[in-house]
């Protein structure tokens, strides 16, 4: 893939719109993917379903996403992101709302599937409005305000969810966040607008280039490592430190909601040092892995909400900065005509790690009834994930980065 294929991106003053507007929709798929960790337990006792069993409607959630991400990619690079990101996101509230109006099992899994379709595809098209808007020189730090959505979405819902639950039941808070979907989606159909070339390019993208791309396959593989860390702490963490720990569902949403905070501020920061240090991402990625798993096995040797509390900013920060500089490499590896695709394609297989690891982890519990060992079997993730890492040749994406910044300077 030539360097030629990497356009050069003028500094609009739009592209901070553009960046609100995509920040805001993938925040709101995080609160709506978050809001499960602090109402899973409500929701299983309201509907009769075991603790190893609630892990099942998060699997639910994220096979319906992982289906939608490489779908939603092509889509992105097909129809555009402005027009993927307003319905997706409007139809992912819908069944929000319908979920928390839901007093069946099999339904509920259904409706989380329903939702994980549609949130699925709002990533890829917000990577894409990032590429198009920002030059590749200033992507590591739009990518690490982009992806602060994740962290504060947890953010939000350890922070409101608990709350809402003691005050008027856990269908409120999906009932909540599934209105205020609908309305960032409409804003975003609205306001957001995609570049001239964009339009002058739109057709079926050719898909065969990232197939032959070894250090796409690479990065795919390393992020299911990564994410099944990540994930499987958001989808676990609150039932494991009630039911492992004895914390109260406030406590343990407290916990939660440090370990997002910290991240919120690192990942942009992040994003910024690697864009100064000439858009390096592998070596930092990788130290940050290792990090977290380091993070993961001290968190699972805690044992009162003192202890818990000390380590979460430390695991959030693990957790969460290595995915701006991940996926500040996807754009530089496939080129921006082509980055909704490989967006979609690699998120896909990094969101097979969430989609296995919360029936994993149930069953290991469950197994074990080991708060430690839980937690050694989310930290096999992140190892996984920094070995594969180590293979991805970076040298392609900094040359395209250097490229790039030169010519749009």
């Amino acid at each position: 893939m030539s360097l030629t294929e990497e356009p050069v991106v003028a500094r609009r003053p739009y592209r901070w719109v553009v960046l609100a507007l995509a920040w805001a929709s993938f925040t709101m798929t995080a609160v709506d993917r978050s809001t499960w960790g602090p109402a899973s337990v409500a929701v299983g006792e309201h509907l009769g379903v075991s603790l190893a069993g609630l892990g099942v409607f998060a699997t639910g959630y994220y096979v319906g996403y992982v289906v939608s991400n490489a779908a939603g990619g092509v889509l992105t690079d097909w129809l555009g992101p402005r027009v993927v990101v307003g319905c997706s996101l409007f139809l992912a509230g819908g069944f929000m709302i319908l979920f928390g109006g839901t007093d069946s099992v099999a339904t509920g899994i259904a409706f989380q599937a329903g939702v994980g379709v549609f949130a699925g595809c709002d990533y890829s098209a917000g990577v894409k409005l990032v590429s198009q808007w920002f030059p590749a020189g200033d992507r590591g730090f739009a990518m690490g305000v982009f992806m602060t959505a994740t962290s504060l979405g947890t953010v939000i819902a350890n922070a409101v969810v608990p709350s809402l639950i003691a005050a008027s039941g856990w269908r409120t808070s999906y009932h909540v966040f599934g209105a205020v979907s609908m309305v960032v989606a409409v804003l975003c159909l609205l306001l957001l607008r995609d570049t001239r070339a964009a339009y002058a390019a739109r057709a079926v993208p050719d898909l065969r280039p990232l197939a032959r791309d070894r250090d796409l396959w690479l990065l795919g593989l390393a992020g299911f490592g990564a994410l099944w860390g990540t994930y499987g702490f958001i989808t676990w963490s609150n039932a494991l430190m009630i039911k492992g720990s004895h914390l109260t569902p406030v406590q343990a949403g407290t916990v939660v909601a440090i370990f997002g905070v910290a991240a919120i501020v690192a990942k942009p920061f992040m994003g910024m040092v690697s864009d100064l240090f000439g858009g390096r991402r592998k070596l930092p990625a990788v130290a940050v892995l290792a990090a977290f798993v380091v993070a993961l096995l001290v968190f699972g040797t805690r044992d009162s909400l003192s202890g818990f509390l000390w380590v979460a900013p430390f695991l959030g920060v693990a957790a969460y900065v290595y995915s701006p500089l991940m996926i500040a490499l996807i754009p530089e590896l496939a080129g921006v005509r082509l980055a909704g695709s490989a967006a979609g394609a690699t998120n896909a297989f990094w969101q097979l790690g969430s989609t296995i690891v919360p029936v994993v982890l149930g069953a290991v519990f469950q197994a074990t009834h080991s708060f430690f060992w839980a937690f050694a079997t989310l930290a096999a993730g992140p190892l996984l994930g920094l070995v594969l890492l180590l293979g991805v040749r970076e040298h392609r994406a900094g040359a395209r980065v250097a490229a790039a910044t030169a010519l749009a300077g």
